[in-house]
């Protein structure tokens, strides 16, 4: 077996990545995903390739100018735990830097994989382009199981600490 490769997705990958995604979507943790849309979008996915087969993939979609969200972050069971799914996360977070997104986001039924990438769970309020993107038409929207998770990809300066100053001791 070669070194897993971090690309691109192309239209190509739309069946690989169909089926990559609906097989896991039994678990109840990803959403169905039609194979028409994978392919208009395959552009805004990256994939794990391993000796021409997929094994891992993540979307980075727009949600306004400001934020985009991962979705269908799916690794395959025999592929899980070696660090595919941080190595996917973190391209993505490259590209979303690059095309001037200010916040990453995304929705789990487990948070731990994403607070581990240092994003913070926030109320799904804090999400108003998601609601009104996804939520509103799902028939789960307002009964919820999901974690809403954010990253925020430029240093706040509120938030930063305040400058060290000096002060004379007598």
């Amino acid at each position: 077996m070669s070194d897993p490769t971090i690309r691109a997705a192309a239209p190509g990958d739309a069946e690989a990545l169909y089926e990559l995604i609906s097989a896991h979507v039994s678990e109840g943790h990803l959403l169905p995903r039609d194979r028409g849309e994978l392919r208009r979008h395959a552009g805004r996915f990256v994939v794990c390739d391993v000796d021409g087969g997929i094994k891992a993939c993540a979307e980075l979609a727009p949600l306004s100018p400001r934020v985009a969200e991962i979705r269908s972050l799916v690794v395959a069971r025999d592929f899980r735990r070696v660090g595919v799914a941080a190595r996917l996360v973190s391209e993505l977070r490259r590209r979303a830097t690059a095309a001037g997104f200010q916040t990453i986001c995304a929705l789990t039924h487990d948070a731990r994989f994403f607070v581990r990438q240092n994003f913070s769970i926030v109320p799904h309020t804090w999400l108003p382009e998601k609601i009104a993107t996804d939520c509103f038409g799902c028939p789960l929207f307002r009964r919820c199981a999901q974690y809403a998770v954010v990253l925020p990809l430029h240093e706040s300066p509120r938030y930063a600490a305040a400058p060290a100053r000096r002060v004379a001791v007598a």
